[in-house]
């Protein structure tokens, strides 16, 4: 991301964003609510159109609509605070959707990758029930597996635990432990600072829409630079 820059209305969101992530970094998003970081994320993929400046992935700017715009979506996954899955298909045929519509895969192929995923985030024995039927953190890791199935070059989390009753909340994290682990390139905007310290190869500390920091976690919990910063974690890490 280059000088970016984007508005809601009077609002002004990102404040000329400058941020690089290396194939493979865990990058931990954290900030006050209102701060820009969902904002950010959602510019990754375009889900956000930009007012000025450039978003490239891979090398690639951004397209701004049409079949390159699909094709580029296609290589950044996406998982939500809200599960966002189809209510009416399967939870192995939620999986399954995307490969086959767009990356047009083949059908033995795409059951096997599905079935492979769904086994690999620890829910293969509900492959036939419906979204309804899981709990909120068992659809959280459906999404996850969703998103994998398109073979993603960068994973995009906004808040995916958020919406989570705590007994959920560490299932849902040991699966995208394990895939920082993996050396999945990931950019997550997340609340859980245990998470932050525990995967994260760097914290960005937004504020008032801009990077107010960009370090390693331990230099941020341990010895933030800006009061900002400070004040963020005296209220978070207090309680």
């Amino acid at each position: 991301m280059r000088g970016v820059q984007k508005h809601f209305g009077d609002l002004h969101v990102l404040k000329d964003i400058d941020l690089e992530v290396p194939t493979g970094q865990v990058i931990i998003v954290l900030g006050p609510s209102g701060s820009g970081k969902s904002t950010l994320c959602r510019t990754i993929n375009r889900l956000e159109p930009i007012d000025t400046g450039t978003i490239e992935v891979d090398g690639k700017e951004l397209p701004s609509e049409g079949k390159a715009l699909a094709a580029l979506r296609a290589d950044v996954g996406m998982v939500f605070q809200s599960f966002n899955l189809f209510a009416h298909k399967t939870i192995l045929e939620n999986v399954k959707l995307a490969p086959t519509k767009v990356r047009k895969l083949g059908k033995a192929e795409v059951d096997k990758t599905a079935k492979d995923l769904l086994e690999r985030v620890g829910i293969a024995n509900q492959a036939d029930k419906y979204p309804a039927q899981l709990s909120g953190g068992q659809q959280q890791r459906v999404a996850i597996a969703r998103a994998l199935a398109m073979n993603p070059k960068v994973m995009l989390f906004d808040e995916p635990t958020s919406a989570l009753d705590p007994e959920m909340v560490n299932e849902v994290l040991d699966v995208m432990t394990s895939l920082a682990k993996e050396g999945m390139t990931m950019v997550v905007v997340t609340h859980e600072m245990g998470f932050a310290r525990k995967a994260g190869d760097r914290v960005v500390f937004m504020a008032d829409g801009q990077i107010v920091e960009d370090t390693d976690p331990e230099s941020f919990f341990t010895a933030p630079k800006s009061d900002r910063a400070k004040d963020f974690l005296g209220k978070i890490l207090s309680h």
